[in-house]
């Protein structure tokens, strides 16, 4: 199972597949000089609304949580998480 964490202002939120609405929301409020986006909880709940504004730090990665352990090498590697990082908004 694929997490993704959104990490804004050096705090990180955890988010369900898929996000590209998301994604593309966090991206129109940047680009307008801030606004308020709702941030999807991971299960249940009403969600976070954090104002994103031009120059805050916010950072994308995918995190695999579940892994099919019959995968070569995964028991050897302890099947640990890991991360890919997309720095989609590093040029705002």
């Amino acid at each position: 199972m694929i997490v993704h964490r959104l990490t804004v202002d050096g705090r990180d939120y955890f988010l369900p597949d898929p996000v590209t609405e998301l994604r593309g929301q966090i991206l129109e409020a940047i680009k307008a000089g801030g606004g308020y986006v709702t941030i999807p909880p991971l299960r249940g709940g009403p969600g976070l609304d954090i104002l994103f504004s031009p120059g805050m730090p916010v950072s994308w990665s995918q995190i695999d949580v579940g892994g099919d352990s019959t995968e070569a090498g995964a028991a050897d590697a302890g099947d640990h998480a890991v991360a890919m990082e997309d720095d989609s908004f590093s040029g705002l």
